[in-house]
């Protein structure tokens, strides 16, 4: 035996390394907000530079007054101390309408919605180990699945048992017809050519335990309750000399074992019923009469075996072959450790049924709804591949399966230009091996889509570390496929799947509520504040008013919309992919038209409140002040409900919402009547409290009638998607 390579050289230790090796790759949303929150900083920064110019050139040129109308600036006749506390107060107003238009609560608002969506979604069956990956979800445009455990129960059975072209009836006496030596080789296949085990606890009553993989522990569980096999007896009445294991790309096992009673050597074969069928030139019929495999009898077991996987069963063959002495030697006194693997005859087929999951195919369906393409990567034949794509809804009855279902050796023998040119009408990928499958995922991200992958084993730990969004098995998945994963499904079904992606969706749409409330805020102080500073030579919101703004409106408002539950009306949008803007053509009418809206009324107040309402100018700017805080409450409710005009809808099922709500009018009460040196505001009578509210309350009915205007589907602002 040579060792040709250890460590990281060999095949384990590359797929290790290549899981191990952090990814930094930003999610869609994470680019999306980096490119939005650069463009509203420099758009702040811009109006703060120009608000810090005016201000400072109407002051050193003397058209600024104090209180009681006497000009600040009189050249040098003006104390230092005076200009620089001017000036201070100059620049303190600049520097507040940088923070203001910055919305640091961005942060905390994808923070709250993702923390409370994680929480929420391991009730859900779905552990979330990754935080980003709630809100990739929503973005999936495919999801890869397999097949095993997934879309099926992962409850094998061992439903039809062919001895050569005659099929055996799945009953004990049927199987007593069968000749004994031929029921003695397959039992002896089954029992030494395995990698699961059978036990039977010594108590009265108990009953046989198998453990393994589903495929081995089903086929132990026939062979032991209908075949009568005794496993231990078998494993003692032999000694094994040499094993060829599983792997997925030769789909098949073997085993050369040596009898003790006789001292004779056989090569049993197990595996794929086409690829050990290849391997086989004779067969048994149930008398034990060895036939020779002809041409005839060869299309005969290639139909059989192709119905059986028409029928969704995982068809296994069975094969043996009696080896000589001398063949074991190369005739120099070595022994050979190879299990021969030609001129076998064939002992038997069995096909393994795996039932769809209650519900899989309305959970395909919902993802397909909503515009998420799904698609089956299974190791199975193609027939039993169509067949279970086909009951589960992924493929469509009578669809044309021409590009639509290819194999994974296909597949990877297209070019990089062919593969990315088939891969999106690809449905189904049979007989595929994890390299396959992170092959598709792959192509997929460089064709622009958001992936979501699915996997239990250990050899699809690459392809869940190259996903978007890695979505490994809570119940039958290893410990390297969970590490690997982004994601945890707790009960390996793809229902499951569905509510993670309508989790992801919720996220998603929490975030842009509250950048729609956050945009309206920043628009209207940025344009009320430079517009009153160029006319007026002074801002209306004082620095700590701005920030009682920027904090109730960040901090309560991103908890308040952060924290809504999804409904069933996200499923019927299509996926915002990676290209889309974050913040739509609908974003933009609301946000608009709210904006619009509060700078007329503050300004209004600002240069006629005086004279309308007959008020002081202290009284004036408590007006302004407190309409623009009502307005943020009252267009709270607006950004519930983004294209809905009934923004009032299971508002009671959110009393998280409700609570902060009430709790940010409660101290805005305290700021504006008891805090009256701290945020420079007057104490307000019933009347101009109900004048406040009235003008606040009027953004309800604009938010209806702005949702009736349609608005056209491509984006007005490219610049804010990702990719031109």
């Amino acid at each position: 035996m040579l060792v040709t390579s250890v460590g990281i050289s060999t095949t384990w230790g590359q797929m290790m390394s290549s899981i191990s090796r952090d990814i930094d790759e930003e999610t869609p949303l994470q680019e999306r907000l980096n490119r939005l929150t650069s463009s509203i900083g420099k758009v702040g920064l811009a109006v703060a530079f120009l608000v810090l110019v005016v201000l400072l050139v109407r002051y050193f040129t003397g058209n600024t007054k104090d209180e009681n109308g006497i000009r600040e600036f009189n050249g040098s006749r003006t104390k230092f101390d005076d200009i620089m506390n001017a000036v201070v107060g100059i620049v303190a107003d600049a520097v507040t309408i940088v923070v203001v238009a910055i919305p640091e609560g961005l942060p905390l608002a994808v923070t709250l919605t993702l923390a409370y969506s994680m929480k929420k979604m391991m009730a859900d069956q779905a552990m979330v180990r990754k935080l980003s990956a709630c809100e990739t979800m929503g973005s999936a445009t495919t999801i890869c699945t397999d097949k095993t455990g997934t879309l099926t129960l992962n409850e094998m059975k061992v439903t039809k048992f062919w001895l050569g072209l005659e099929p055996v009836a799945e009953t004990g006496s049927a199987y007593s017809k069968v000749a004994p030596f031929v029921l003695q080789l397959i039992q002896e296949g089954v029992a030494l050519n395995t990698t699961g085990s059978v036990h039977k606890p010594n108590k009265p009553g108990s009953e046989f335990e198998f453990a393994g993989s589903p495929t081995e522990k089903t086929i132990l569980s026939w062979a032991v309750l209908e075949l009568n096999m005794d496993m231990e007896h078998l494993t003692r009445s032999c000694s094994v000399v040499h094993v060829e294991t599983f792997n997925s790309k030769k789909k098949r096992s073997g085993v050369l074992l040596r009898r003790k009673a006789d001292n004779t050597v056989s090569a049993h074969w197990k595996g794929a019923a086409e690829m050990v069928l290849k391997m086989c030139s004779r067969y048994y019929d149930a008398s034990g009469i060895v036939k020779d495999l002809d041409n005839d009898s060869m299309l005969k077991l290639e139909h059989i075996i192709e119905g059986m996987a028409a029928s969704s069963l995982r068809c296994i063959a069975f094969a043996h072959v009696e080896v000589a002495e001398e063949e074991l030697g190369d005739g120099e006194g070595n022994t050979m450790v190879k299990v021969k693997d030609n001129g076998l005859t064939l002992l038997g087929l069995v096909g393994i049924k795996d039932p769809c999951r209650p519900g899989v195919k309305k959970a395909v369906e919902a993802c397909q709804h909503a515009g998420v393409n799904v698609k089956m990567i299974t190791g199975d034949n193609v027939f039993t591949a169509k067949a279970i794509a086909t009951e589960c809804g992924i493929l469509r009855p009578n669809q044309d399966t021409d590009g639509a279902v290819v194999e994974g050796e296909e597949f990877r023998n297209y070019t990089p230009e062919e593969r990315l040119e088939k891969v999106d009408k690809i449905c189904v990928m049979a007989r595929s091996s994890p390299f396959d499958k992170l092959l598709m995922v792959q192509c997929l991200k460089q064709k622009g889509h958001v992936v979501a992958v699915t996997g239990d084993g250990t050899n699809d730990a690459p392809a869940l570390k190259e996903a978007d969004i890695g979505l490994s098995m809570g119940i039958q998945g290893t410990e390297v496929a969970k590490e690997s994963s982004d994601i945890v499904i707790l009960d390996d079904n793809f229902a499951s799947v569905v509510t993670v992606l309508r989790w992801g969706r919720c996220v998603y749409n929490n975030i842009q509520k509250f950048i729609q409330f956050q945009l309206t805020v920043n628009v209207a102080a940025l344009a009320i504040n430079f517009v009153a500073a160029v006319s007026a030579g002074e801002v209306p919101l004082t620095a700590v008013q701005l920030l009682w703004v920027n904090l109730i409106m960040d901090t309560l408002g991103a908890l308040a919309l952060a924290t809504e539950k999804p409904t069933m009306e996200l499923m019927d949008k299509l996926p915002v992919g990676r290209t889309k803007p974050l913040i739509t053509n609908v974003m933009w009418r609301n946000i608009l038209a709210q904006a619009l809206y509060q700078i007329v009324v503050l300004l209004t107040l600002q240069f006629r409140g005086e004279s309308i309402f007959s008020v002081t100018s202290g009284v004036n700017d408590t007006l302004i002040f407190n309409t623009f805080v009502l307005c943020q409450v009252f267009n709270e409710f607006n950004a519930r409900k983004m294209e809905k005009r009934n923004v009032f809808k299971g508002i009671h099922r959110s009393k998280l919402f409700l609570g902060i709500i009430g709790t940010t009018i409660i101290l805005q009460v305290v700021m504006v009547e008891f805090l009256k040196k701290f945020a420079d505001t007057e104490r307000l009578n019933w009347g101009q409290w109900a004048i406040c509210i009235g003008l606040a309350a009027i953004s309800w009915p604009i938010g209806w009638v702005v949702k009736l205007i349609p608005v056209p589907d491509k984006p007005l602002l490219n610049f804010l998607s990702t990719k031109k």
